[in-house]
């Protein structure tokens, strides 16, 4: 089996682990403040991963703790904008909002980084717009929108999703340059930080040891932090961005399996709608759409950002 194959293939597993817990959080968050939450999890990922890649960290470079701090960074936002915004909205709609990340990156892309944008993607992007658009906004008496009833949860999760485009982006840039040890336990270990300096200044602190409460911090901290962002370290070597941003599309799916087994949530019409145009326009956005790699440019030093076809 290829590298580029095997990296795919883990980057799936990722998008399971990931998908398959929004359920197990938003139980937990009914006896945790989520920044506190976050916390207990970053905290235990960074211990386990700062252990297991000891000898990598004792060889660590200002330039990877600079790259793997930025990460770190966007890693701390998304989750804390994610988990604020999953106390105030259901398990598969945050996923699926979530989900947005993956049209965002090469929008970003084009934004910020000047790079030129496919027909196909434009296309996808309008598509996952719309589809936002129908999942956030409620119908209004017409039938259009009331924009006086958008969920704030529902906000919060729209700023994670850029939070988690810009992880993808800098991490795919620093695993290029760096050993992924070292960027796994950096930018879990910088989110760590910042999520326990921030937790008593941004809610009000509260953790219940409760059997979910417990189950989440180890299941998230040990398989959906340490395991998962050491795979995506690791696997963002051997695929570019987008392509981990394509598989990434996968996670709301497992979400909403999840969120219908268990709490048996259903999607309205609108918002299924928007669900489905959201996964469409993403697919739409990465199987046909492609960016042009040569003026891909790094924001941190105006190199070509780095991306590996296999």
């Amino acid at each position: 089996m290829s590298r580029s194959l095997k990296a795919h293939l883990l980057l799936v597993l990722v998008a399971l682990i990931w998908g398959s817990t929004f359920v197990l959080v938003k139980e937990a968050l009914n006896d945790a403040s989520p920044l506190v939450l976050n916390a207990a999890r970053m905290i235990i990922a960074a211990v386990l991963l700062a252990l297991f890649y000891r000898k990598k960290i004792a060889v660590l470079t200002k330039p990877a703790l600079t790259a793997g701090m930025i990460v770190g960074v966007f890693l701390y936002l998304g989750y804390a904008l994610q988990t604020s915004g999953l106390r105030l909205t259901t398990p598969s709609k945050s996923a699926f909002l979530t989900g947005t990340s993956s049209v965002l990156v090469p929008l970003l892309l084009v934004a910020i980084w000047r790079t030129h944008i496919h027909l196909w993607r434009v296309v996808g992007i309008v598509l996952a717009l719309a589809g936002l658009f129908l999942m956030t906004v409620p119908a209004g008496g017409a039938g259009l929108a009331d924009f006086a009833k958008v969920n704030l949860g529902d906000i919060l999760t729209i700023g994670c999703a850029f939070c988690f485009a810009f992880q993808i982006i800098f991490l795919g840039h620093a695993s290029q340059r760096f050993p992924f040890e070292q960027i796994a336990v950096l930018q879990v270990g910088t989110a760590a930080i910042l999520m326990t300096i921030s937790a008593p200044f941004l809610e009000h602190p509260h953790f219940r040891a409760t059997p979910t409460v417990i189950a989440a911090v180890l299941v998230t901290g040990v398989l959906c932090t340490a395991v998962a962002f050491t795979i995506q370290s690791w696997a963002q070597q051997f695929t570019p961005a987008t392509h981990t941003a394509l598989i990434f599309t996968t996670e709301p799916v497992f979400a909403w399996l999840t969120s219908f087994i268990y709490l048996k949530e259903r999607l309205g019409v609108r918002t299924g709608l928007g669900a489905l145009m959201i996964l469409g326009g993403v697919l739409v956005s990465e199987l046909l759409g492609q960016v042009e790699k040569p003026d891909e440019v790094d924001a941190m030093d105006g190199e070509p950002l780095a991306s590996s076809g296999g």
